[in-house]
């Protein structure tokens, strides 16, 4: 095709960050429409989106030319003048110096800097480079703009000596004054000089009518209003001019256009891809191959020696050499070498390390080299789930270490291949539909409300995200707000341009990767504020394909809670070793049984917990199946998994050549191993073509289907199995293919989930203490972990300073609650406390506290949440006293360390205050038990002692409520159906919401004492009994509706109707007692109190068979406690009701 005599080389990507708005891929799109043989990407001080932008170049058949925008600072009078500089790579050697100086422009400079580089810095790394002077951005345009000719002679001659012959002088026609004032000049000096002119139109966007969403975008970047008229505006020339339009503009000087091309054909370079490059830990190729074969027998030896009972070393040792050939075939023994090295010196220096992740769990090399630590042969996992001989690609590993160590990893890492060598990657935070309707609606001062209710009409699904487009076209309610109303429909399409496009840049949570030599030879580099890293400027795809091979640290906060608490048990003698436990312990198997899974890995949520008590796991292999199945899809084979396990329904097979292979699943596909393995029995693949099987299911592309399809019928045929039964299994295992999960990785997090439950099941306080330790200011999970913990019979004592240490711990059997958990107290100043109280004793009272503590480091706030708390009920029981004399014993303390002269040396010195005066109380304060209460949610962030609805119970009881924790373990509703339910609960708060019809509904947070929930009333009496119960802080009786949906793990909660315990105490109550022990009744009167207004009904069995009703009175205090002891009587049966028989009405 016929070209255009233009080629654009200023182009900001969208990777110029909320500058540029156009993809790397369109950009060279773009080129191919307007008829342009090439065109360049010039992000600023990046070449984040090079490769990107070449891949989409190669598809469009348009050269790509790769530039950056260099920041150059140059010194000035009092601080350095930063100017720009548009660089250009000819060649390799060209491109390795655009990678060293943008990663100069991030890591060599002061972290409060823009990203720049000194202008000395481009002496020895400008070979293979262009350079155009950047128009009115850079500084020979603004010196000659501003007359300073000498200085800008000056400059030029230094670039001239930088870039001879590489140098050209960039002219620029968009109405800028700067520019238009130094053309005329900047021509003279070309022609004076003999540099050549270049036209450049710098580019942000690609039609002109994208013009309102970049001003929009660049409001968005400011901070600032499109109104507003001091700010960073656009320009309506920053779009992609096409070859007509600038040779009107550049009529007068066609070279400039013609040395557009000139450039082009200097750079033809692009982005390279490499092989994967990895550092060395034996020298060459070689003896890596041999390393690998002697630490992987050497390894595997030692695994085997550790074996009880008999073991076919022939299966083991066949496999490892088929492993290790098949690695070394494909090139990848450095690769496993790196990662036994860094994982073996974790675990050198105790560092926790996952037993595996992933389908790395499948190899016996891994295990051998103790990269993982499951045995794949013994749990029938699959190498080529791993690595593929038939399908080459990098292995990968997914580790997982302790979270609070993880770092020391990586830095052993750093300093082993040097600091240079190693980073991390980086990822990009898009402009997703929601959020950039918020970001443009703020821009164009939108109210709040009506930008949020319509960000709420595009549905949230994570998993399938929805664009404004396809809200449009599927969201009724959204087209209408859209046809209806100019300023909405102005917002959407404004919003629908921006779509997509980066706002930030992070960094990616695990990756690593390692080079072998200085990164900054290979990818250009950024730095991230919150890190000490480097960070590639390219991302996770791209990386790799630069040769760069990624390693992922995770961190798995469950390998720190098991150390932890490891660690307690050691305390008191204990020694417990994780690898050696028998995955056959009983009581195990009765916690999971039970859904007491609360912390335990992977099994804690309320669904799954359900899940557990249907199906009723009874070996490993169950676990390692509900880890897997417990998802969206699989999970719909969760009931007839249970039923096949437990006799319900029959098993049967497919086919009866999968018998071997789905038994231990019942006869399910759950695995995608399993997948593999029918193919191989069935059709005759080998599993390396499996593999490739399988994914070609995930793709569903009907081309591979149809020849994978062809090919498993002819393999079926050979084992005399009809063509219509093969295309019927075909197409049943193509279903499962879709959802199956990697067994592998399920096999690993199913002995992860052991381990924590083998813990809870035979030493619940440090389970406990170590699980909160790790949660100590998630205080939605604290509460949860103290109610299972009463629920499981575990004492929780109450923080103490003389007692409780900063983290939480064990005491004799209980779970000592931790200081540094209470709110607002600083877990520094705690640790510092019980360094006090360690070193020199526990604190006497109140005034030997006082006078050892230093007052500049605890305050007002720090004292009260400890008091609130019950932290001083040692040494002052009245909390109400404690709160009231905050201040006094702060000025103790003051006093006591004026008078010890000393400031120094932490949060507490030495104990000489007793010159002081004693502290005086104000006995007059008293609390009510609410106020105690109150304070307790203040400092524990939940009720801790009690609820307040413990003192409506009998209530409660009398009405048949339920407990949060008790309706939702209940099971879901098999055909999705609601259930109702009645719920004592206080109501915390309740606000009125809008729905996207508009429909006005309350939404109220709630609690009981067994967790907090949110509750919404669509019915308007209900919700203003709701929001007046909210502002009295007032307990009530709900008539609830419960519907779970799929997905989610707890039920919705619907108000229907409520009551006020208020409204309820005139209902006198009434207990029915029953017992045939008439020697039990001396031992029911001790427990019963008069001076109420309940009644009691005994009714004696006599000898003679007849019974007795007796009154014995209307004046007892009643409620649900009463009920409880009364049952703990020998042969005595109770129940509590109301003294009119029926239920209340509410109930009814």
């Amino acid at each position: 095709m016929a070209f255009n005599p233009f080629v654009p080389l200023r182009v900001f990507s969208s990777f110029t960050m909320l500058e540029g708005a156009i993809d790397p891929k369109a950009i060279s799109k773009q080129a191919k429409k307007l008829g342009f043989p090439a065109a360049a990407i010039t992000d600023r001080n990046g070449l984040y989106g090079a490769m990107a932008f070449c891949d989409g170049a190669k598809g469009n058949g348009v050269q790509p030319i790769v530039g950056t925008m260099l920041a150059v600072a140059r010194p000035g009078i009092d601080r350095l003048i930063v100017d720009w500089l548009a660089l250009y790579a000819q060649d390799a050697k060209g491109y390795d110096n655009l990678c060293a100086l943008v990663s100069a422009a991030h890591l060599d400079r002061p972290v409060h800097e823009d990203a720049h580089v000194p202008m000395s810095k481009l002496e020895g790394l400008t070979d293979g480079l262009i350079a155009l002077t950047a128009g009115g951005e850079g500084a020979l345009t603004r010196l000659l703009a501003e007359e300073q000719v000498d200085a800008a002679n000056a400059y030029a001659d230094a670039l001239e000596k930088l870039f001879p012959g590489r140098l050209y002088i960039e002219l620029v026609r968009r109405e800028q004054e700067a520019e238009e004032k130094a053309e005329g000049p900047l021509i003279d000096m070309a022609y004076a000089r003999d540099i050549p002119l270049v036209a450049t139109n710098p580019t942000s966007f690609a039609e002109p009518d994208f013009f309102a969403a970049h001003d929009a975008m660049l409001c968005i970047a400011s901070s600032s209003y499109v109104e507003s008229a001091d700010r960073n505006k656009s320009s309506p020339h920053l779009w992609m001019k096409d070859a007509a339009e600038m040779a009107r503009l550049f009529e007068d000087v066609p070279e400039a256009l013609q040395n557009t091309l000139v450039v082009a054909q200097r750079c033809a370079f692009a982005a390279p891809y490499r092989k994967p490059i990895l550092p060395s830990l034996a020298g060459d190729r070689d003896a890596e191959a041999e390393a690998l074969r002697n630490d992987a027998r050497e390894g595997l030896e030692k695994r085997l020696a550790k074996m009880t009972g008999p073991v076919d070393r022939d299966a083991y040792f066949k496999r490892l050499e088929f492993e290790t050939d098949i690695i070394i075939k494909m090139g990848f023994p450095g690769y496993f070498l790196i990662v036994a090295d860094f994982i073996k010196w974790a675990k050198t220096n105790d560092i926790p390390v996952g037993p595996g992740r992933g389908s790395g769990a499948g190899s016996v090399v891994a295990w051998s080299l103790t990269i993982t630590d499951l045995d794949p042969l013994a749990l029938g996992l699959l190498f080529e789930r791993f690595l593929n001989p038939e399908r080459v690609s990098m292995p990968d590993f997914d580790i997982d270490f302790c979270e609070t160590r993880r770092g020391e990893v990586i830095r052993y890492v750093q300093a082993k291949y040097g600091r240079d060598q190693v980073a991390q990657i980086i990822t990009f935070g898009k402009l997703k539909a929601r959020a950039v309707l918020k970001d443009t609606g703020r821009v164009l001062q939108m109210s709040y409300g009506q930008v949020d209710r319509l960000a709420k009409l595009v549905p949230n699904h994570p998993t399938d995200p929805w664009t404004l487009e396809r809200s449009l076209n599927g969201v009724s309610e959204f087209k209408a707000e859209y046809d209806n109303d100019d300023q909405v429909r102005r917002l959407i399409d404004l919003a629908m341009k921006l779509e997509g496009l980066p706002r930030h840049s992070s960094t990616h949570a695990a990756g690593v990767v390692i080079g072998d030599r200085r990164l900054d030879a290979l990818v250009p580099l950024y730095r991230d504020p919150r890190s000490d890293m480097p960070v590639t400027q390219f991302d996770m795809k791209y990386v790799e394909g630069a040769g760069l091979v990624k390693f992922d640290f995770l961190g798995l906060k469950t390998l720190s809670v098991l150390q932890k608490a490891l660690q307690m048990l050691a305390k008191r003698g204990v020694t417990v070793d994780l690898d050696t436990l028998a995955w056959d312990d009983p009581a195990v198997y009765q916690l999971l049984q039970k859904g007491d899974t609360v912390g335990v890995f992977q099994l804690e949520s309320e669904g799954m917990r359900r899940t557990l008590a249907a199906v009723r796991p009874t070996c490993f292999e169950d676990i390692i199946a509900l880890v897997s199945l417990y998802r969206p899809g699989p999970m719909d084979n969760i009931p007839m998994f249970g039923a096949r396990k437990n006799g319900r329904e029959p098993i049967e097979y497919p086919h009866p050549l999968l018998e071997g292979i789905l038994s231990e699943t019942y006869g399910i596909f759950v695995y995608q191993e399993q997948v593999m393995q029918a193919a191989q029995v069935l059709a005759g693949y080998s599993l390396g073509e499996a593999d490739l099987l399988r994914r070609a299911m995930g793709k569903k592309i009907k081309a591979e289907m149809d020849a994978q399809r062809a090919r498993f019928v002819t393999g079926c045929a050979d084992k005399a199995i009809s063509e219509a039964k093969a295309n019927e299994l075909f197409d049943l295992i193509d279903k499962f293919a879709g959802y199956g999960f990697n067994k592998s990785h399920a096999a690993a997090y199913a002995l992860v989930a052991y381990h924590t439950a083998w813990l809870k099941a035979h030493h619940k306080p440090e389970f406990y203490a170590a699980s909160m330790c790790y949660d100590m200011h998630q205080t939605d999970k604290l509460s949860i972990f103290v109610e299972d913990m009463r629920r499981m019979g575990v004492p929780c004592l109450g923080p103490c300073v003389n007692h409780s240490e900063a983290e939480y711990s064990v005491e004799d059997g209980a779970v000592r609650y931790a200081l540094g958990a209470l709110k607002g107290v600083g877990e520094k100043a705690m640790d510092d406390m019980v360094a006090e109280r360690n070193e020199k004793g526990p604190f006497k009272s109140l005034d030997d506290f006082a006078d050892r503590i230093d007052p500049r480091l605890l305050n007002r706030r720090q004292l009260e949440s400890l008091a609130g708390g019950g932290a001083f009920d040692a040494l002052e029981s009245d909390r109400a006293v404690l709160f009231a004399a905050a201040e006094t014993i702060l000025a103790h303390a003051a006093a006591a360390a004026d008078q010890r002269n000393s400031g120094q040396g932490g949060l507490f010195g030495e104990a000489m205050g007793g010159g002081v005066a004693p502290i005086r109380l104000d006995r007059s304060v008293h609390w009510a038990l609410m106020d105690r209460m109150g304070a307790e949610k203040e400092s524990f962030g939940f009720y801790f002692s009690s609820h307040p609805t413990d003192r409506v119970r009998h209530l409660a009881d009398a009405n048949g409520a339920r407990s949060y924790a008790a309706l939702c373990a209940l099971p879901a509703p098999v055909d999705g159906g609601r259930v109702n339910s009645v719920m004592s609960a206080l109501v915390e708060d309740a606000r009125w919401r809008t729905s996207a019809r508009g429909k006005r509904y309350m939404m109220a947070t709630c609690s009981d004492a067994s967790g907090q929930f949110i509750a919404t009333c669509f019915d308007d009496d209900a919700s203003a009994d709701l929001e007046g119960a909210a502002k009295a802080g007032a307990c009530a009786l709900l008539r609830v509706e419960l519907d779970w949906r799929a997905g989610e793990e707890t039920p919705r909660v619907t108000v229907r109707s409520l009551q006020s315990y208020e409204t309820m105490q005139s209902i006198r109550l009434r207990v029915d007692i029953e017992t045939a022990e008439l020697g039990a009744i001396p031992a029911l009167a001790a427990l019963v109190e008069r001076g109420g207004r309940g009644e009691i009904w005994l009714k004696a069995l006599l000898p003679d068979g007849a019974t007795a009703d007796v009154l014995l009175g209307r004046d007892f205090n009643l409620d649900a406690d009463l009920v409880a002891r009364i049952e703990r009587l020998p042969g005595v049966t109770a129940r509590i009701g109301t003294v009119t028989g029926p239920k209340l009405a509410l109930v009814a």
